[in-house]
């Protein structure tokens, strides 16, 4: 069935034409990047949680928390709204149907351990059932970001091989834990000045290191995608939108964190770093998201 904006995607030729991509189509990937960027910013809280090297202050991991939440709550609210960009969350509509997708069970099963940390999390967090209600959250955050993939992927774009089916699980779990590394990283700038573990710079050598790791990805993911486009494809390869997208999302965050080692405006940088990256994240994947439809059947 053609759900709303379904007309309006992004779309290539298949000589490599530029991409046209819809307000809507990317209005789509920004709720979903947002999404994903919440889950990972969970799944890297309940890492630290669990190994007890998170701030001892109780405010701390709540702030951390509400934000991964909201950014998840976009979404879901825009489903509940049946707003055009997101009619449906993770497959469900939600005024329509009371029954949720497996999906979306899912992802609202993640809530769980979420509000097992909210009300554990206190002045010493080394306490054991904080550290186990850390790694429950982790690990229900990555399998979320893992079970819930493919499903975001149109209906649209039948032709996915195993190679490109197989690639997308990866991909989410590195763009999350980059995005939501990022957003996470404003939390702890806010609060202590990046003093967690000692000093700021393994936290930007961490994150540093994430954003090398999904560039990496995401080159192998656009190469085995062009490699299914017969001919010359340079007009694809070289199109400026891709440019733009990966200065906003790697290079403009890398000077960010660089800067944020000087002890002036570092929240302010910490949230130019998140903001340019859910961007530049939301604007690469539409154009990969608009390229799958397309993909030739056979070579």
């Amino acid at each position: 069935m053609k759900q709303p904006g379904d007309t309006e995607q992004s779309t290539i030729s298949s000589d490599g034409g530029p991409i046209l991509a819809h307000p809507l189509r990317l209005g789509a990937m920004l709720l979903q990047v947002l999404a994903f960027s919440g889950y990972g910013l969970w799944m890297l809280l309940g890492l630290v949680l669990a190994v007890g090297i998170y701030s001892p202050a109780r405010g701390d991991a709540l702030v951390a928390l509400a934000l991964g939440g909201s950014l998840i709550g976009i979404g879901l609210i825009a489903a509940c709204l049946r707003a055009r960009a997101m009619p449906t969350w993770h497959g469900w509509r939600i005024v329509e149907s009371p029954r949720p997708t497996r999906e979306a069970l899912i992802a609202l099963a993640t809530f769980l351990p979420m509000l097992a940390v909210a009300g554990l999390v206190r002045g010493d967090n080394a306490f054991w059932a904080t550290r186990l209600a850390g790694a429950a959250l982790a690990l229900c955050s990555l399998a979320t970001l893992i079970l819930t993939a493919r499903g975001d992927i149109p209906a649209r774009a039948p032709q996915m091989d195993s190679r490109i089916d197989a690639q997308l699980p990866l991909s989410r779990v590195v763009s999350a834990a980059y995005g939501g590394g990022l957003w996470l990283w404003v939390c702890v700038t806010g609060q202590d000045g990046g003093g967690l573990f000692g000093g700021s710079l393994p936290w930007i050598v961490g994150l540093l290191m994430l954003g090398l790791l999904r560039g990496l990805v995401e080159g192998m993911r656009w190469q085995t995608l062009l490699a299914r486009f017969p001919g010359p494809r340079i007009r694809l390869e070289l199109q400026p939108r891709r440019y733009l997208a990966a200065v906003l999302a790697y290079a403009v965050p890398s000077v960010a964190l660089l800067l944020t080692s000087f002890d002036e405006g570092r929240v302010l940088l910490s949230a130019v770093a998140a903001v340019s990256c859910t961007l530049g994240l939301c604007g690469e994947l539409s154009l990969y998201d608009g390229a799958l439809p397309t993909i030739p059947a056979s070579r």
